[in-house]
């Protein structure tokens, strides 16, 4: 099936700690499956002088140096990671100075998608600190934004997808690419619309479900005929949104939820939704912006 972005490279944030290869092992293998090019960046700020008073301080131009020789270092190594994996995989490098999140959020604007890792997303200091890349690419990439904090579980016969359905129109990015991920790995896909009892005013129970199970067979249809051989499922539950997405990725091969993009979540990731999937999702979490109304 051919796409618009056939040649749009899989961009992936390099972790400088050699032991932290889950974000690139998981975009060699999606660059490899989509038949794209990889583009490897690791990007540095330029730390703050830090001196004593008898001290000289190191040139600006030395410090440059040393942060591109260790920026490469890290690149290449990776690179190497890359190759003895997936060597069909072309494969560039970018160093970059600048706040991560700010490299990364560039680099979408030409991607198919941005992978990043999230090993500190667990800890209040790595979530909230200006040390955070996930949220700030989240809310700004134009790409679809993957983060590895979980591998993803290929135990499970037959393999799926879980796709957090909100009803919203602009959602049908996501959904695009939910049945794309699905039909490239050989995967059924979960639709899963979550609703919150009481949250829809003066409707009983049973016509409220009606009208939520309408809404999550809408946003999925007429996909059918675009990938006949992806098995869909149609699951409507209740309960709190992040619980139930989280409680769906247990054995999944990724969760692919929606986002609003340019500043903020919406849909069923607003606020704290967002932030328990991405802290709890137990399999690699897919944001896709919507697309514009």
């Amino acid at each position: 099936m051919s796409r618009p972005d056939a040649r749009r490279p899989i961009v992936v944030g390099v972790d400088p700690d050699p032991t932290q290869r889950m974000a690139l092992g998981w975009a060699a293998d999606e660059a490899a499956l989509r038949r794209v090019p990889l583009r490897l960046v690791h990007a540095e700020s330029v730390p703050t002088a830090e001196f004593r008073r008898w001290e000289m301080p190191a040139s600006w131009q030395e410090v440059e140096r040393t942060l591109h020789a260790a920026g490469e270092r890290v690149l290449e190594k990776a690179a190497a990671f890359v190759a003895a994996r997936r060597p069909q995989v072309e494969v560039s490098a970018r160093p970059a100075e600048g706040h991560p999140a700010r490299v990364l959020e560039e680099e979408s604007r030409g991607a198919t998608a941005v992978v990043l890792g999230s090993r500190h997303l667990n800890r209040v200091r790595g979530w909230f600190s200006s040390e955070s890349v996930a949220l700030p690419v989240l809310a700004h990439a134009r790409c679809p934004v993957v983060v590895v904090s979980h591998p993803e579980d290929v135990t499970e016969q037959p393999g799926y997808f879980v796709l957090g359905v909100d009803g919203s129109a602009r959602g049908a990015s996501a959904v695009d690419f939910a049945f794309e991920e699905a039909f490239l790995h050989g995967a059924a896909l979960r639709a899963l619309y979550v609703w919150r009892p009481g949250l829809l005013g003066v409707l009983d129970e049973h016509t409220a479900r009606q009208e939520c199970r309408r809404l999550l067979y809408e946003t999925v249809s007429g996909r059918g005929a675009d990938y006949p051989d992806v098995e869909l499922h149609h699951e409507l539950v209740s309960g709190h949104p992040a619980e139930a997405l989280t409680e769906a990725s247990a054995h999944a091969r990724g969760l692919v939820v929606g986002t609003r993009g340019h500043g903020g979540l919406t849909g069923t990731l607003l606020g704290s939704v967002s932030q328990g999937v991405l802290r709890h999702a137990r399999c690699p979490v897919i944001a896709v912006p919507h697309a514009p109304a």
